[in-house]
């Protein structure tokens, strides 16, 4: 199975460049896998790039984990993440994800100096 970068999982998403969008249909149509560290960035440039709010950021993750095409690292651990997104208003998907990662590999308490991800269960204050 192919993969695909961030600059793709973006374009999936955005649509903002109807050339690259098609390029990256074509390349996804027989199927590719996306790894958690291009979801987390793409994540991250749909945030401070495009201004997409964290419903749309919500939107755009159960977008990839349901689409016939694609396969999500760890999609148990993204959809986990996506719960967890949706429930803390004050936590960035990303911190999300490396928690429920954490949790999966059975290494928690995850330390943070974030406050909100502190306030999370399986995360602790340094």
């Amino acid at each position: 199975m192919r993969a695909v970068d961030t600059n793709v999982v973006v374009r999936l998403i955005t649509r903002d460049d109807h050339r690259q969008a098609a390029f990256a249909d074509r390349f996804v149509e027989n199927g590719a896998w996306i790894s958690v560290l291009a979801l987390a960035e793409a994540t991250w440039v749909i945030d401070s790039v495009y201004d997409l709010n964290r419903g749309e950021i919500a939107t755009a993750v159960e977008m990839l984990l349901n689409h016939k095409d694609l396969v999500l690292q760890d999609s148990d651990i993204v959809a986990a993440a996506l719960e967890l997104f949706r429930s803390r208003p004050a936590v960035d998907f990303s911190d999300c994800l490396i928690l429920e990662l954490a949790r999966k590999a059975g290494h928690l308490p995850l330390g943070t100096f974030d406050r909100a991800l502190s306030k999370t269960d399986g995360a602790e204050k340094l």
